[in-house]
């Protein structure tokens, strides 16, 4: 669908805007400077090794991307290209997911928030597709079981799109549990189905739970109190890991998510994770075009990780037309139905 865009698009002569740019960490970095969240501290992040990509991504695979530092290319027919210096930018975005998981296992932060692009969640172990290069979340699990002491990760993905590439690396691990949110296929990527859970020794540990369009905070938070803290509490995870897209706001015209649903799922999440494991929580961000909700949806999980309450959704504005009502509502009483007072 991507292609065919573009191809009308080109014959239009309209220029074609890449959605995954570097826009997007901009807006949120000065989004933070004008409205800096008590609390938050920032560490520069690293570039991934290759034997850190490894654990997740074929040889072939890296040979292939490494072949095309420096250049202009596409990697797919989906929607993932690469301009001089989107290698090194996907092996820093991977690394800063490393250097996140590390700092809260090293106990330096109870919580913490990578802040990268190109996301990484659309990553398979032999493919790129949907902006993502490497799959960062995924070599953060890896590390995590391999250099850091893990026995059990749990990803809770709540991007408006499914983590195809988390799924599939992860498909029959039963070391690692996939709690994935998502609009429903035929919605890209396309996969996500209720059906879908794992195989072998990882039956069981892939959760899919599909919206349809316009689904909002209330299914959200009914998926999370329902399904998700029951799959954490059979699960038992040493640390938990969020893949944090915000194109669930409406902005991004696929989901209905508010900010104050963000907020009250992060506190969620933070419950579970000091039920768990030591408070310990790596959020990675993924998707999320709009400028404006994404900025303002990242700074509203900061804020609950630094200790601010998680408003009610849904109550927004509650008081607001009450306090409406009680000044209008005067007028229209009167004797005799139908005449202005």
């Amino acid at each position: 669908m991507d292609r065919r865009v573009r191809e009308l698009l080109s014959a239009l002569k309209v220029p074609w805007v890449y959605p995954e740019h570097a826009g997007r960490l901009s807006a949120i970095h000065q989004l933070l400077q004008l409205e800096p969240v008590a609390g938050v501290a920032f560490e520069t992040g690293k570039a991934a090794t290759r034997e850190q990509l490894g654990r997740v991504h074929t040889s072939s695979y890296l040979d292939h991307v490494y072949d095309l530092r420096g250049q202009n290319a596409w990697l797919d027919v989906d929607t993932t290209a690469v301009s001089p210096g989107s290698v090194e930018a996907a092996e820093v975005a991977a690394g800063t997911t490393l250097a996140a998981v590390e700092a809260v296992m090293a106990g330096r932060s109870e919580s913490a928030f990578a802040l990268v692009r190109p996301p990484g969640h659309h990553a398979e172990p032999v493919r790129a597709r949907g902006f993502c290069l490497y799959n960062n979340v995924a070599v953060a699990a890896a590390h995590a079981r391999a250099e850091l002491g893990c026995e059990r990760v749990m990803i809770v993905d709540w991007d408006a799109h499914h983590a195809n590439g988390t799924q599939d690396i992860f498909w029959a691990d039963p070391n690692v549990m996939l709690f994935d949110i998502h609009r429903a296929s035929p919605f890209y990527p396309g996969t996500g189905n209720l059906e879908d859970v794992g195989v072998g020794l990882g039956e069981g540990t892939t959760v899919n739970v599909p919206m349809p369009a316009g689904a909002g905070d209330q299914a959200y938070l009914k998926a999370f109190e329902e399904i998700l803290i029951p799959a954490a509490n059979w699960f038992q995870p040493d640390l938990i890991l969020v893949s944090a897209g915000f194109d669930p706001h409406p902005f991004d015209l696929a989901l209905n998510v508010s900010y104050e649903g963000f907020a009250v799922m992060t506190r969620m999440l933070q419950t579970l994770a000091h039920q768990h494991c030591g408070g310990r929580l790596v959020f990675v961000l993924e998707g999320g075009y709009h400028l404006l909700s994404l900025s303002r949806g990242v700074r509203t999980v900061l804020a609950v990780l630094a200790g601010e309450e998680a408003p009610t959704p849904g109550l927004i504005g509650v008081a607001e037309a009450k306090a409406a009502a009680a000044f209008h509502q005067q007028a229209f009483i009167s004797d005799d139905p139908g005449s202005p007072t």
